[in-house]
């Protein structure tokens, strides 16, 4: 079987913990493929490191999530986080990540 095809996504680090999100909201495949196997390693790459990491939906936490959205704000300079907001997912077993460039 083929791996699906690479997607840029806009990730954030907040209190230490790395989060990701949809811009499309639920809409989006690879949402719905993580979804589906929710277990599964992905892989991210970080400032072209790559990492094998789990995607944890974490909406069951509306304060965080809202936490998250104020960060991508503040980084990314988005307006309200809309659907997106609905979709985000914290990296889980991340293991040992190594120096990335600055």
């Amino acid at each position: 079987m083929r791996p699906p095809p690479a997607r840029t996504v806009w990730g954030m680090v907040l209190g230490g913990e790395a989060y990701v999100r949809s811009a499309f909201g639920r809409r989006s495949g690879w949402y719905r493929r993580v979804l589906r196997h929710a277990d599964t390693e992905v892989e991210v790459e970080v400032a072209g490191v790559r990492l094998s990491v789990t995607l944890q939906p974490v909406v069951d936490d509306p304060e965080l999530v809202q936490r998250v959205s104020g960060a991508y704000r503040a980084t990314y300079g988005l307006g309200r986080p809309g659907e997106a907001a609905a979709t985000t997912m914290r990296l889980t077993k991340v293991g040992q990540v190594p120096q990335l460039p600055a």
